[in-house]
């Protein structure tokens, strides 16, 4: 970077006056850093873990789902049950649930909750992964799909009578009325960087998600969304989620430290996995575009490093945020300055880092939030943690390469 920017305390026009914090579910204890080749759920572990999300005041957590993974909506009812506060996040393909009968589940979940349930809808970005599960409709339609799935969703949570649907990708004869949620229709999450999902869930979704980019790219395709959302009529435009996944220490200088420790360590697990199958060019835009990034540079802004996105064909999110839990803290910030109200910080060390975060990290965000709401001005946290902004955090990161 080329300085220190100068600090303005006036809090940006684009900024989120609020943010939530979500966390992902792990079942046993296999991390990238320490694979443990099980497919079961370690409960002990699995219990220590959700309590530990709790504790460290997360707002959600997802749960995720693939082929070979344990079910989403049922490890959903146990987070629910397994806590008071925490709203689980259902990860759902629409192809594996029929959308009245995942209606019904969600709703279900709602009420055993009491209204803590989500849903993320995932369109399917792998054709082979798809058609494990017989999914073979080409990817450009499956957002078509998901459009009338979000329809269906609603409907059948709404709907005071029975009625028919006759569409594309689904048809049935006089449902309902279904089983409510708790409250009002629960809500549903998508992401995606193609062309589809932006049409999708610009028109449709209560949220839209990305991956941890740019700052000004990422600002560009929050615009997009919500120009695709005024366009459809709509006056409550999507909230944005943005993940990443943070590797922080007491220093900036330890946490550089850490962070090559941990990509030496997360290579050599994805080059294990691609020994066993074969990886290419990632089909999804998302995964091309942090590859594309990568290429072009490991540091942008205040604390985002590429290098983990690299090392891993950007399979999945993959992009970290490197330094002190302040230095961190402020990069969150900075995109809850460009608009994200949903921030996903999942750590590499699982369990520990979660613990971490919310122990250094989360009271960080929160405390010059509330400042903010107090004051209507920044605080200083920004100014006094530049990170990459200053000269000595590239430094730092170049002298802790092996």
């Amino acid at each position: 970077m080329s300085g220190v920017p100068p600090f303005d305390p006036v809090i940006p026009a684009t900024a989120a006056p609020t943010a939530e914090f979500i966390s992902l579910s792990h079942l046993n204890p296999s991390t990238e850093l320490n694979p443990v080749p099980s497919r079961g759920i370690d409960l002990p572990f699995f219990r220590r873990y959700v309590r530990a999300l709790e504790e460290g005041g997360y707002d959600y957590t997802l749960l995720p789902y693939g082929s070979g993974g344990a079910d989403s909506f049922v490890v959903a009812s146990a987070v629910g049950q397994l806590t008071e506060r925490i709203r689980p996040i259902v990860a759902l393909r629409p192809n594996t649930t029929f959308p009245t009968v995942a209606a019904q589940k969600l709703a279900t979940l709602d009420q055993l909750t009491e209204g803590r349930a989500v849903v993320h809808l995932i369109s399917g970005s792998n054709d082979a992964e798809q058609a494990r599960q017989g999914d073979y409709l080409p990817k450009e339609r499956r957002y078509a799909r998901t459009s009338e799935y979000i329809d269906l969703l609603r409907r059948s949570w709404t709907e005071p009578a029975p009625f028919s649907h006759d569409g594309e990708f689904y048809r049935f004869d006089g449902f309902g009325p279904g089983f409510a949620p708790h409250g009002g229709p629960i809500p549903i999450s998508i992401g995606g960087q193609s062309d589809e999902a932006f049409a999708v869930g610009g028109a449709k979704a209560d949220i839209f998600s990305f991956w941890g980019e740019p700052l000004a790219e990422l600002r560009g395709e929050i615009d997009r969304v919500h120009a695709i959302a005024r366009a459809a009529g709509r006056t409550t435009l999507p909230r944005i989620w943005v993940t990443f996944r943070p590797i922080i220490a007491q220093t900036d200088e330890l946490a550089w430290a850490k962070a090559q420790r941990y990509v030496a360590r997360v290579a050599e697990t994805f080059r294990q996995a691609a020994a066993a199958q074969r990886h290419g060019t990632p089909q999804n835009v998302g995964s091309q575009r942090a590859l594309t990034f990568a290429a072009r540079a490991e540091l942008y802004d205040r604390a985002l490093w590429t290098r983990t996105a690299a090392v891993t064909n950007a399979a999945g999110a993959s992009t970290a945020l490197v330094g002190s839990p302040e230095t961190v803290a402020a990069a969150i910030l900075d995109y809850i300055d460009h608009g994200a109200s949903l921030v996903s910080i999942r750590g590499y060390d699982t369990l520990t880092d979660a613990v971490d975060y919310g122990r250094s990290v989360l009271p960080l965000v929160r405390q010059e939030l509330a400042h903010r709401a107090a004051t209507g001005r920044r605080g200083a946290l920004q100014a006094d943690h530049p990170g990459n902004y200053a000269p000595e955090y590239a430094r730092y990161a170049e002298a802790a390469r092996p």
